[in-house]
């Protein structure tokens, strides 16, 4: 690949790694977005869910870390699943990343919005019309700095997700401590007791959280512009799991002691606000407001990030149009694939204005990302293990190498068959007829490549 078509190489650290794997989980944006919807499903168990699947999604952290270590490419999935399992399965994984990231652009910008009205003109809240307009300038805003480069992307989304966790934490440590003696729910260790849940009940919670622990793999498709490429991005994401668990687990926590149920239910997205009305007077609680926005737009600018480093990587291969591998001259940002999410996320804002209600329009787009993350994670997951499945030396070595990579592997395959059946007509569309439509660009793949051998 000549020089001046490089991504820019060793810009980032591995203290911007693990920020860039916690603000991809989004954690004020993925509680606000999902409590509701998890509590409703478990009840007193959600603290106990997200932890377990925390610990199973920490396997295919684990297999993306050890990929890493043979083939820094910023397609990620793509590429890995492409070198051990061939470029058809490899071109899904990538194809269902482009696709999640692309429906993010919905369920990502609308919450971003909604927060903003919430703060400068709280009666247009429940407007679609400036709630899609006002979706739509944040869109135009984290795509224009992704598009500056990826330093400037990164100083941005460091400044953001310290003010967002710093928030998210006070909000939580204060509900705990303030509702410990007096709580809407008592306490109790049961909260965590894998023992408690059904097949089904485990299932449905396990549904929700794996939307929350989506996101972190952005560091590795940074990994081309990270310093010691092989293996500062896997670190960097697996230092971030652990930080997202926690946040997660005590802010479950912290709604069960403050809110009652139908204070949750009636709460929906705006669950931290809800509890941070309960602790602080105003105008302080709108601190609740900030968080949740700071988290949305950050989100949406590492959300970018794969969506761009993936097409390029695929461009790069000529698996899609070579434009998208052409890099701006000064930035070294793919400019072609960076235009193209932000014109596709216009276009679907544009569309899902026409769901009628915004809690609707949330539901079916987050559901959808999950059907397609369980996809490509999945694949990773196994491609890892059948990489090394003569190498290891040690129980411990087979158990973070195979074991663990392949148990999360078949959980998710299982979370995604089992969702099928639960999800609407509307959502098992884009869920799956998403990755099913990959088989078009696959095929002009092939005449593609199949022109350039002529």
């Amino acid at each position: 690949m000549p020089n001046e078509n490089k991504l820019a190489e060793g810009t980032l650290r591995i203290w911007e790694s693990i920020t860039m794997g916690v603000a991809g989980a989004a954690p004020a944006f993925s509680v606000a977005a999902t409590t509701t919807t998890l509590v409703a499903a478990v009840g007193v168990l959600a603290p106990a869910s997200i932890l377990y699947c925390g610990i199973i999604m920490l396997g295919i952290t684990l297999a993306f870390m050890h990929l890493n270590k043979i083939s820094a490419n910023s397609g990620a999935s793509y590429a890995w699943v492409s070198a051990i399992f061939g470029p058809n399965l490899g071109f899904f994984a990538g194809w269902s990343l482009l696709v999640a990231t692309a429906v993010f652009m919905v369920s990502g910008s609308i919450p971003a919005a909604t927060a903003t009205l919430m703060l400068v003109a709280p009666q247009l809240v429940n407007s679609i019309a400036w709630i899609t307009f006002i979706a739509g300038m944040w869109l135009t805003i984290m795509a224009a700095i992704v598009f500056k480069g990826i330093k400037h992307a990164s100083f941005v989304q460091v400044v953001m997700t310290i003010f967002e966790v710093l928030i998210l934490l006070i909000i939580t440590v204060g509900g705990i401590v303030y509702f410990i003696h007096h709580p809407a729910h008592t306490f109790s260790l049961s909260w965590f007791s894998l023992y408690q849940f059904t097949p089904t009940t485990f299932s449905v919670g396990a549904l929700t959280a794996l939307f929350l622990y989506w996101g972190w793999d952005v560091t590795l498709n940074l990994n081309e512009e990270t310093q010691n490429a092989n293996h500062s991005p896997g670190r960097g994401a697996l230092w971030s799991m652990p930080i997202i668990i926690l946040l997660f687990v005590t802010f479950a926590v912290c709604a069960l002691l403050v809110l009652s149920d139908q204070e949750i239910q009636q709460s929906g997205t705006n669950v931290i606000f809800s509890i941070a009305e309960k602790i602080f007077p105003k105008p302080w609680s709108y601190l609740a407001v900030i968080s949740v926005l700071l988290s949305t737009i950050g989100n949406l600018e590492t959300t970018i990030l794969q969506f761009t480093r993936t097409l390029f990587s695929k461009g790069r291969d000529n698996v899609l149009s070579s434009r998208y591998a052409k890099l701006h001259s000064r930035s070294k940002t793919p400019w072609r694939a960076t235009l193209l999410i932000w014109a596709l996320g216009i276009v679907f804002l544009f569309l899902s204005s026409y769901i009628p209600t915004i809690n609707h329009i949330i539901q079916i787009s987050v559901n959808a990302i999950g059907f397609q993350v369980a996809f490509y994670y999945s694949l990773t997951g196994l491609a890892c293990a059948w990489y090394f499945r003569k190498m290891w030396k040690g129980i411990f070595e087979l158990i973070i190498y195979i074991i663990w990579p392949v148990f999360s592997s078949l959980f998710l395959i299982f979370i995604a068959l089992y969702s099928v059946k639960t999800f609407d007509l509307v959502t098992n569309v884009i869920g799956l007829g998403g990755i099913a439509i990959g088989i078009i660009p696959l095929y002009l793949s092939y005449k593609r490549r199949a022109r350039i051998v002529k």
